[in-house]
């Protein structure tokens, strides 16, 4: 069955087209941009974007989608805030230990811009939940911090053909990816981590996590949604970039969809219909 094309494809809008004065002066810096304006502002503002994780990617991800003026986000993570958590996330405070990370997020969002309607979701997403979740955004954002999760996700993106971005961080060491999945020929997250090679889960709590690498990461990665959202740019499609915080360095590798991938290969996608 055909499916509808996500919002960040509608056509360019009439200018001015569902901006009011106060947005168009809240926002007048992404207007100034060639690259967006106001059609592309208008777009982020009646986007819908689910938002996977509230963690350390999560945090930088949730308040730049919040401050660009996503119009709906939708925040998914059944986590407590913990001490532990302060020194990286930073949409959580000292006053909000023990709350729900979902609500601490909503909270901090909300300050920052209470143009965007935020949804909480306080339970970890699978099955026929993150189907439905994932079904109704227009795009969608793995702040996750285990593979299990990435791969559903991912296998749901693939299903419903919304774009993917993807990172994480572990130590010093973050990479961050998109797949857009509404091109047929797109290759997904299983393309590049086969499920097989993946090995042991490694977790910040075990193996630690320099602080402002999770910030680099989630920045990246509402760059990119930002960007596929506006239609601004070139965005990461079919690209992992990997960054080493010790060396301050950036390498780039490119990938393509593997044939025989179980997820989005031919074969899967037409059992997708």
């Amino acid at each position: 069955m055909e499916q509808d094309p996500p919002r960040c494809e509608t056509p360019s809008l009439p200018v001015g087209a569902g901006l009011d004065d106060a947005q168009l002066l809240r926002y007048s810096r992404h207007v100034l941009l060639d690259d967006i304006g106001i059609e592309g502002q208008a777009r982020l503002c009646s986007a819908r974007v689910l938002v996977v994780g509230a963690g350390g990617l999560g945090s930088p991800v949730l308040l730049y989608l919040a401050s660009a003026g996503v119009g709906q986000v939708t925040v998914c993570d059944d986590d407590r805030v913990d001490l532990t958590n302060l020194q990286r996330q930073i949409a959580h405070t000292t006053g909000r230990v023990g709350q729900l990370k979902v609500e601490s997020a909503r909270q901090a969002m909300r300050e920052l811009n209470p143009g965007t309607v935020v949804e909480t979701v306080a339970e970890r997403l699978a099955g026929a939940a993150l189907d439905a979740r994932v079904r109704a955004a227009d795009l969608v954002v793995d702040a996750s911090d285990n593979f299990a999760t990435r791969h559903a996700i991912n296998a749901a993106c693939v299903r419903h053909r919304r774009p993917l971005v993807s990172g994480a961080a572990i130590r010093f060491d973050g990479q961050v990816a998109v797949f857009d999945l509404r091109r047929p020929d797109a290759g997904c997250y299983h393309c590049l981590f086969p499920d097989s090679d993946e090995g042991e889960e490694m977790r910040c709590a075990v193996m630690g996590v320099f602080a402002p690498l999770v910030g680099v990461v989630g920045a990246m990665q509402a760059a990119e949604a930002i960007k596929l959202i506006a239609g601004a740019g070139r965005s990461l499609d079919g690209r992992l970039l990997m960054f080493d915080a010790r060396e301050s360095s950036w390498r780039e590798m490119r990938f393509a969809r593997d044939p025989a991938c179980p997820v989005c290969g031919p074969a899967a996608r037409g059992a997708y219909g």
